[in-house]
């Protein structure tokens, strides 16, 4: 049997119980446990000197024990003070047995591992890692780096090492190769069983430093493989996708042309080339599956509605998707706006509305009468029923999970056909990234801002300056212009951040008192909230005083002053978001980002980043860059898709060889694609079907 099929139990000491822990980790075969690789390692290739030992390194040490107590402070506690002559350090132990406490007495010798800390009464190591040496031996470091794998509760790193060991020893040789001897020599790297060999047990003389980066040839071998997997799964996706039926929408394009008639402005040269590509697509008889990428403010709801109006047009019903109830609301009003003048009704479902509005809205939508809806995950729910689902576009889609959206594109299934689906995103990628993250999907970019847009000025000022902040405030607003004053979460706590919003309202209106100053938060009542957003949009209001409710979807021309509190505590993403929120009219406007020293060297290189440029797509390659991919492209790329080895940051200049290969397996060696896809992702390739 091949280990493929090999149950773990084949393993020597892997019984059933062991089975089935190692089965929470998603270790069913043989082959699983090969490919559990380590995520990073550590270095006990050398001894500490106690007295060098830093607060925050792992470290390995030997010492003597000079005091061992069991002191109670809230719960019992075994303490070990071991030194070696160059200083001394606490051992911390809250679970322990009576023989663990017998064994650790004073004049004991121990060898240490573990990461040290700051305690109450000096550097501490809670738990450690630990060996007792026999008297009078010679204390002896590791010869090799010791790896870390992923585990899970009742899978100690010991056993998993124990396990892997012993699977690399009896069963490495049966690891099948599945790319071409053309594409080995055109990579120039290790043979498959080489790579993971050396990636479990780096031999003494390992490139230490290439291993702790992932950048050792072994780990880049690996890697690759990774990437391409998940590459052929999306593209065999996209395949699968293809083979459906979707509806053929070719109308002629009269209802977005009256829209536009009525507009005050025109498309930019990116919004007509988008629209184009979309309507090619849904004149096609496969499923449309297009993502389009654009920056804050670029014209992406004035796209989707061009999409909408083709599809009612054609006959068919809209669904359009956000993620949350101001930016659903957002969609609602601009499409009402835009759409009502020629009879086309837009119904909204969001969950806060009452049963009455609720079955109201369902009714409109399972009789056909609202051609276009908008909704949050209302829109997926069992009672809500579409009558001819033909288009379903999702805003900010990696905010959604793999299912929701699945759900909400089976609604539209009719005979076999599926809807044709546009995705949008302000979270811009590098196109080499968006190519491979997003291989089921047609990329388009919005790459263009429209005219008489200027770029919006940021500043960087410490909360010392707020007076000067305040002033600036006032002048803006006694120049007839409006401004905000954002409060972010100081904690996970929404009462906090409301608050924080409150105080400074009050501080607010308090130095300033002759302008109209308002507060908006997420827990507002609807009417309420909207009621406030109408003033400020209106110009009733002079500053609105925000929690972070207004990231996305808010749209007032005549705002030109972002002040963001604490914007150290805000990712770059969020934080470019929100200074999205000015810059929108013809009127120069400004970003202020208060921050509270002292900064780490995270945040000032956010804040750097923010200062240095307005282009999303630079700030999305910086967020990238410092929070990794898995944060950034979110539930889509995370979780399900989650890598074992690769970094699509750090591997991103492999992405065209991926590409090249994956289109070489799927032409001449389709045998090959399955058994690659199922070592790296399993069964996950399943929630890849969305």
């Amino acid at each position: 049997m091949d280990i493929e099929q090999q149950p773990v139990s084949a393993i020597r000491g892997v019984g059933p119980r062991v089975a089935a822990k190692l089965e929470r980790l998603g270790l069913r075969t043989v082959q699983d446990v090969l490919f559990h690789l380590p995520f990073r390692y550590q270095d006990r290739t050398r001894l500490t000197p106690i007295g060098s030992l830093q607060a925050g390194s792992e470290a390995m040490f030997c010492g003597k024990i000079e005091l061992a107590d069991v002191v109670y402070r809230g719960r019992r506690n075994l303490l070990c003070r071991v030194a070696d002559g160059s200083g001394s350090i606490l051992l911390r132990f809250f679970h322990f047995t009576s023989a663990q406490h017998d064994s650790l007495r004073r004049g004991a010798q121990l060898r240490c591992f573990g990461e040290v800390r700051s305690g109450p009464a000096g550097l501490e190591i809670v738990h450690p890692e630990y060996e007792l040496l026999p008297d009078g031996s010679l204390p002896q470091p590791e010869s090799r780096l010791t790896p870390v794998y992923p585990v899970t509760e009742g899978v100690h790193q010991l056993s998993l090492r124990r396990i892997i060991a012993e699977a690399l020893d009896t069963r490495l040789q049966s690891i099948r190769e599945w790319l071409p001897d053309e594409t080995l020599a055109m990579l120039q790297l290790p043979t498959l069983k080489e790579a993971v060999d050396y990636v479990h047990r780096p031999p003494p003389q390992a490139a230490v430093g290439l291993l702790m980066q992932g950048l050792h040839p072994a780990q880049q071998r690996l890697a690759f493989e990774e990437l391409l997997a998940h590459c052929l799964s999306l593209r065999k996706l996209r395949e699968r996708i293809r083979r459906h039926d979707a509806p053929l929408i070719d109308a002629d394009g009269k209802l977005f042309e009256a829209l536009l008639a009525r507009l005050p402005f025109q498309l930019t040269a990116a919004q007509n080339r988008v629209i184009a590509e979309i309507t090619n697509d849904l004149r096609c008889a496969q499923p449309m599956q297009r993502l389009v990428q654009g920056d804050v403010g670029s014209g992406k709801t004035l796209v989707a509605a061009a999409a909408a109006l083709h599809a009612v047009e054609g006959g068919w019903q809209v669904a359009i998707m956000a993620p949350t109830e101001l930016l659903a609301e957002q969609h609602w009003r601009n499409l009402r706006e835009w759409l009502a003048p020629m009879e086309i009704e837009v119904a909204w479902l969001a969950g806060r509305h009452g049963a009455r509005t609720r079955r109201s809205m369902a009714e409109l939508v399972a009789s056909g009468q609202a051609p276009v809806v908008v909704g949050t995950h209302a829109l997926f729910q069992r009672d809500i029923e579409f009558r001819r689902l033909g288009l379903v576009v999702v805003d900010e889609q990696h905010r959604f999970g793999v299912h929701q959206r699945l759900m909400l594109r089976e609604k539209g299934a009719m005979d076999g056909r599926l809807p044709h689906q546009l995705i949008m995103t302000a979270t811009p990628i590098p196109r080499t990234l968006a190519q491979s993250v997003y291989a089921d999907l047609d990329v388009s970019v919005i790459d263009e801002l429209p005219a008489g847009r200027h770029p919006v000025e940021t500043v960087v000022v410490p909360d010392s300056r707020r007076d000067a902040v305040v002033r600036r405030v006032h002048s803006a607003c006694l120049e007839h212009r409006q401004a905000y004053w954002v409060c972010p979460l100081i904690d996970e706590s929404d009462a906090l951040q409301l608050q924080t919003a409150t105080a400074t309202e009050t501080a607010l209106r308090q130095a300033l008192p002759e302008l109209r100053i308002r507060l908006v938060h997420g827990r507002m009542k609807p009417a309420e909230k909207e009621q406030v957003m109408d003033e400020f949009k209106s110009g009733a209001t002079d500053l609105l005083v925000a929690t972070t409710v207004i990231e996305v979807g808010v749209d007032v021309p005549n705002a030109s002053l972002m002040i963001i509190e604490n914007a150290e505590r805000l990712g770059l993403s969020q934080l470019h978001q929100l200074r999205g929120r000015v810059g929108r009219g013809t009127v120069a406007s400004s970003c202020v980002l208060m921050y509270r020293a002292p900064l780490s060297a995270a945040a000032r290189e956010r804040l750097a980043a923010m200062r240095s440029t307005n282009d999303g797509f630079e700030i999305a390659r910086k967020d990238l860059e410092m929070r990794g991919p898995g944060e950034v492209l979110g539930t889509r790329q995370a979780g399900e898709q989650q890598f074992h080895i690769a970094d699509l940051v750090r591997d991103q200049s492999a992405l065209p060889q991926v590409e090249q290969v994956a289109t070489l397996l799927l032409e001449r060696y389709p045998q090959h694609v399955m058994p690659i896809v199922q070592r790296w992702l399993g069964v996950r390739d399943s929630y890849a079907a969305v």
